[in-house]
């Protein structure tokens, strides 16, 4: 057997399996060849590339990386998926060494080997935000990639200062790199139908703006101004600041009556290197 897999052949394997997918682990399979194949080419996978793909399940989006990548990395927590994932992308005609599949909950992600270089994923819609943010901060060799996203969470990810969507995702996923939109995607394409709308947002990393204390700093203060975002900084940094936070935020360059939600990332990192 060749090509991806379809519909039918993915319900055949969950029956065998006895997979029923379940909302607690967010489990709704992409049963559309062309969305797996638009997604990996929305990423630039090229052959000498070692893809990440977080949540395979069935293993749709994992054979449209085979058939792009020089191997893939597939991190699954549910045993059942892990285990069957190797026997289906032999039968589908690409090797089993190409493909290395970990049983482990992706919140825990640290180092792999090989290095990953491009990361694909469908995201479980209730972890999709820390698993993402984990993924940018234990694995600095992945240069770019595609995730699929409930659109809130693509929307949160990609906005910009002044708009309704910035927040916390907003700023921090900006630490490491550049996110954009790359397109929706039918709630048909899976199985089961989710009740959500879907999105496509791709990264490209940049170099970090400065060293993991730094980082730390920063991001205490982004959950600080988020977390009370109607407050003036002034008041919703109090916490961290303590009594001085007004003066400190100003000696920043930054209007201590200005909310998080006006600021950039490199706001964040002036108030941080005041402290």
């Amino acid at each position: 057997m060749s090509g991806l897999l379809g519909a039918t052949e993915i319900r055949e394997i969950a029956n065998r399996i006895g997979v029923n997918p379940t909302k607690k682990l967010g489990q709704n399979f992409v049963v559309d060849a062309n969305t797996c194949r638009r997604i990996v080419k929305s990423a630039d996978v090229a052959e000498s590339d070692i893809a990440l793909e977080i949540g395979p399940g069935l293993g749709s989006l994992t054979l449209a990386l085979l058939e792009a990548s020089s191997f893939v990395i597939a991190i699954e927590i549910d045993p059942r998926l892990a285990k069957e994932l190797p026997a289906t992308a032999e039968r589908h005609g690409f090797e089993p060494a190409n493909l290395k599949v970990i049983t482990a909950d992706a919140m825990n992600l640290e180092a792999l080997d090989p290095a990953p270089t491009v990361l694909v994923a469908n995201l479980p819609y209730n972890v999709s935000v820390p698993v993402l943010l984990r993924a940018f901060e234990k694995l600095p060799t992945l240069r770019t990639g595609v995730v699929m996203v409930q659109s809130e969470v693509a929307d949160r990810l990609v906005a910009k200062p002044g708009t309704k969507s910035y927040g916390s995702p907003s700023v921090k996923a900006s630490w490491w790199g550049t996110l954009i939109s790359a397109g929706n995607v039918s709630r048909s394409i899976f199985w089961p139908i989710p009740n959500v709308d879907s999105s496509l947002v791709r990264f490209d990393r940049h170099e970090v703006p400065g060293d993991e204390a730094l980082r730390l700093k920063t991001f205490a203060l982004i959950d600080g101004a988020f977390a009370q975002r109607r407050k003036m900084l002034r008041g919703a940094l109090s916490e961290h600041l303590g009594a001085s936070a007004s003066a400190i935020i100003e000696s920043a360059g930054v209007d201590p009556t200005a909310r998080g939600e006006a600021l950039l990332l490199a706001d964040f990192i002036k108030i941080a290197q005041a402290q």
